[in-house]
């Protein structure tokens, strides 16, 4: 491999490992990609207060108003049906707003439950 090649696959690889960093959640594991666009500051992953969730039949009820998440600007409701919740590497729920705060792209709970 010459050099030149040898320099872009080096720049190509520290170029992926931050942009995989920026998708860190507050407690430090990171969010999948498909789930989170933008950097720790302007991302649209973040940690949501367990207040927020609650169980029901079918799935979760996410409940969030301004403050909960830095996105939401009016009060949101949203419905995850059981198959489609991500089990956090945390204690917490986090949820993915994409692509704008009406759209619960991805959304994590703790493995354990509340």
């Amino acid at each position: 491999m010459n050099r030149a090649c040898r320099f872009s696959a080096i720049v190509a690889t520290l170029s992926c490992w931050n942009d995989a960093a920026a998708h860190d959640s507050k407690s430090g594991w990171t969010y999948p990609p498909a789930c989170c666009q933008g950097d720790k500051e302007l991302g649209d992953c973040q940690e949501i207060p367990n207040a927020s969730v609650r169980a029901a039949p079918d799935g979760f009820r996410v409940l969030l108003n301004p403050g909960d998440h830095h996105l939401v600007t009016k009060q949101h409701l949203f419905r995850i049906s059981y198959g489609d919740v991500i089990p956090s590497g945390d204690s917490h729920f986090h949820i993915c707003l994409h692509p704008t705060e009406d759209y619960a792209n991805c959304f994590f709970a703790p493995p354990d439950g509340f």
